[in-house]
């Protein structure tokens, strides 16, 4: 049993809320949940922490290497545009990473064209809604399980 970790980053946690017509009716509630089980079914422990807070995020992806996550799964929100000290925790972490948008950053205002983490991600997954979650787990467990 491998150990992932998804991480959401600042106003994440007003999904369902926030900007629907963008972010879609799903709260972070019923993503993490959902995530959980599908991790579960598959065998993989999911770890889910959310945060406003940068220095809690970077906290949090620093206690993943004690704890043996194998794979870290981030939607960084808008720290993704902002923030070379979650990518430089990133890095130092050794973890793969995959990186995940639900919205389509590249068709909205152009400071969200910039991320400091696609460069150094395993994978990228940009605008397919909370779907990009699922997608992103499905291809973590089938790369654990290769």
């Amino acid at each position: 049993m491998a150990k992932v970790l998804v991480i959401n980053g600042p106003n994440l946690n007003l999904l369902g809320k926030r900007e629907p017509e963008i972010y879609g009716h799903e709260t972070l509630a019923d993503i993490e949940h959902s995530l959980v089980a599908q991790g579960k079914s598959a065998g993989h422990e999911v770890l889910c922490f959310q945060s406003n807070a940068e220095h809690e995020l970077i906290d949090r992806i620093h206690a993943a290497m004690d704890e043996g996550v194998a794979h870290i799964i981030i939607n960084a929100g808008a720290y993704t545009h902002t923030s070379i000290a979650l990518r430089d925790a990133l890095v130092a972490s050794g973890i793969p990473f995959t990186e995940v948008h639900i919205s389509d950053v590249h068709a909205r205002e152009a400071f969200r064209h910039h991320s400091y983490l696609s460069d150094v991600a395993s994978n990228v997954i940009v605008g397919k809604g909370v779907k990009g979650y699922a997608m992103a787990l499905e291809a973590v467990i089938n790369n654990l399980t290769t």
